[in-house]
């Protein structure tokens, strides 16, 4: 594992990495979504919580692997958090009208991505929707190249990848590619997708 991977394992440091660009990468999620209406959200891959304040009026659910991330979460936000893999059959509880892939799916090789879709497809209500935001490979020689490459996530997909990966499972209500950066540079290519389980 790169010394960079192993430093992200310790939530300061991942906090302190993320903390610049956390709202920019969920700039989508907000701009095609009311999300007082959310009722219940399952926040997969959830980190220390950093997107738990989004979401203080709905039933909260984060889940991740990593038992450092669950109990600085449980300690700041006082709010449900479980240390899981998700596929592996805890009980979640109900099913969630909100599910929420910020920045995991690109830490997965193809096969796995699809057996968490498919897994997470299963635990939307009818009216529910997944939403995802993962990090693009950009084509060609490039800063957003470089650094995609650098991220300790080893499958960062072209968009193209992320758009056939993701309609496998949920049918595309919201495709949409964006940079993020500073000082006018972007940095990182990102696409959010907002999709609804297709019907079997």
């Amino acid at each position: 594992m790169k010394l960079g991977a192993v430093a992200l394992e310790h939530t300061l440091a991942y906090r302190l990495w993320q903390a610049p660009f956390a709202d920019k990468k969920l700039a989508p999620l907000f701009a095609h979504n009311d999300l007082r209406v959310v009722r219940r959200v399952l926040d997969v891959g959830c980190g220390p919580g950093t997107n738990t304040r989004h979401f203080a009026h709905a039933d909260y659910l984060g889940v991740d692997i990593n038992p450092r991330y669950i109990a600085y979460a449980r300690r700041r936000y006082g709010r449900d958090f479980l240390v899981a893999d998700v596929t592996a059959g805890p009980d979640l509880g109900a099913r969630f009208d909100c599910v929420l892939v910020n920045s995991f799916l690109h830490h997965v090789d193809d096969a796995e991505a699809h057996r968490i879709l498919g897994h997470l497809a299963r635990l939307l209500t009818p009216d529910g929707h997944l939403h995802a935001l993962e990090l693009v490979l950009p084509p060609g020689r490039s800063v957003a190249r470089l650094l995609a490459r650098l991220d300790r996530g080893a499958h960062a997909r072209p968009l193209a990848a992320w758009r056939t990966l993701l309609a496998t499972h949920f049918e595309p209500v919201v495709f949409e590619p964006y940079g993020l950066g500073a000082l006018g540079m972007t940095l990182w290519h990102m696409v959010y997708f907002k999709g609804r389980a297709r019907t079997r």
